[in-house]
């Protein structure tokens, strides 16, 4: 129950964030990608939605949205790390970049192991 807590929490606080923040997800937007504005906030409310895992009635549907949500938003990640964005803090160093790329997998596990309801 605390993993899924807590998973619901992160989701919570970041999808907020790409409304409060958007212009720090609009430069990991990768450039390929139309209408970049409308994307985060498509995924901010996606993962506001990922809060579900907290009520029984939607958790599966939250989790699967989760795994979905994760696997979109991976290439964010790859290009992020494969173009080293220039970012505040420990974000703008090129292996904490590359970390996030393969820490997007138990990250996927995760909110999959909440599937079932």
């Amino acid at each position: 129950m605390a993993g899924r807590v807590i998973l619901a929490l992160i989701f919570m606080v970041a999808g907020t964030l790409h409304f409060v923040i958007p212009q720090a997800y609009l430069r990991i937007m990768p450039p390929q990608l139309p209408a970049p504005l409308l994307l985060i906030n498509i995924s901010g409310v996606a993962e506001i939605l990922g809060g579900g895992l907290l009520v029984p009635s939607t958790r599966r549907l939250a989790a699967w949205g989760l795994v979905a949500l994760l696997i979109a938003v991976w290439p964010a990640n790859i290009y992020t790390a494969a173009a080293h964005l220039p970012l505040p803090g420990l974000a703008g160093q090129s292996w904490v970049q590359w970390m996030r790329v393969p820490l997007q997998l138990p990250l996927i596990y995760w909110a999959w192991m909440y599937r079932r309801g």
